[in-house]
């Protein structure tokens, strides 16, 4: 079969040399076989199906980038230097048996989770929205998400992600962010959201709903305008209006900058969802 080299876990060496009688008495070269140590969970116990290590697909499921777990699997065991973020080409380039470590590695999900997040972080936002979208199809509820992703929602989501992919680490993550886009309303609102939205903040949400309809040209940096005019004339830090505000657009408490969520959501659902929990007319 024109195999060279058998790169296998150390459990197998005890095998090498009878397998090596079998190579001989059959005339074939013997390939080069290098017994590596093994992959330990978290507990320092071996990795295994019992110890509950998952394939390829549960990975995916959970949100990891394709390149950045082939980044982590290839530094298990192996390193260049202080290098940590490697690109295929430069795994391909680089790898090679003698800078395999001795001891075994630890499998790591928090630092396969930071990892994650790096390459999110680095790579471009149409390519995170096409990966979303081939997501969809292995996690819970996505075919809901995904007939809410028409052409005018992923543009949306599109111009959403700069803000999104600062805080995410795994692309769960990222569409968790990004659900207030295409929630329906009136929007479901959390605990800590609505601790926000008090009376004193409904009216406050009531009075700028009204001068938010005079923005033009619609954009972050007009909503931002008006918004901290808005809170300059009435005596109060724009905290105390940009969190009811985020609790009514998003029913979270965090989210990507406010000034963006209006941009993205745009004026008539803006408007729309602040109406909700305002109660002003929409």
């Amino acid at each position: 079969m024109g195999i060279t080299h058998i790169i296998r876990g150390s459990d197998h060496l005890t095998n090498a040399a009878r397998q090596k009688h079998i190579y001989d008495a059959l005339g074939w070269d013997v390939p080069v076989m290098a017994h590596i140590p093994l992959i330990h969970g978290p507990d320092g116990g071996k990795l295994s199906k019992r110890h509950g290590a998952l394939g390829v697909d549960a990975y995916r499921a959970m949100g990891f980038l394709p390149a950045a777990l082939r980044n982590y699997l290839v530094r298990l065991g192996w390193s260049h230097g202080d290098q940590e973020i490697f690109s295929d080409d430069e795994m391909v380039r680089l790898f090679d048996l003698p800078e395999i470590g001795r001891s075994a590695a630890r499998f790591d999900f928090a630092k396969l989770e930071n990892l994650n997040g790096h390459y999110i972080r680095t790579t471009p936002d149409s390519d995170l929205v096409e990966a979303i979208e081939n997501l969809l199809p292995h996690i819970a509820d996505g075919d809901k998400i995904a007939a809410k992703l028409d052409l005018v929602m992923k543009a949306k989501f599109l111009a959403a992600m700069p803000g999104l992919k600062e805080r995410a680490k795994t692309l769960l993550e990222l569409i968790d962010g990004a659900s207030f886009l295409w929630a329906d309303r009136p929007l479901p609102v959390d605990d800590k959201a609505r601790a926000l939205l008090t009376d004193e903040a409904r009216a406050l949400l009531t009075d700028l709903a009204r001068e938010l309809e005079l923005v033009e040209p619609w954009t972050s940096e007009g909503a931002e305008t008006a918004v901290r005019a808005f809170a300059e004339r009435r005596g109060v830090k724009l905290g105390a209006v940009a969190q009811p505000l985020r609790a009514a657009l998003t029913g979270r408490t965090t989210s990507p900058g406010i000034f963006d969520v209006l941009a993205v959501l745009g004026r008539a659902e803006s408007l729309a969802r602040i109406a909700d929990q305002a109660k002003v007319d929409a």
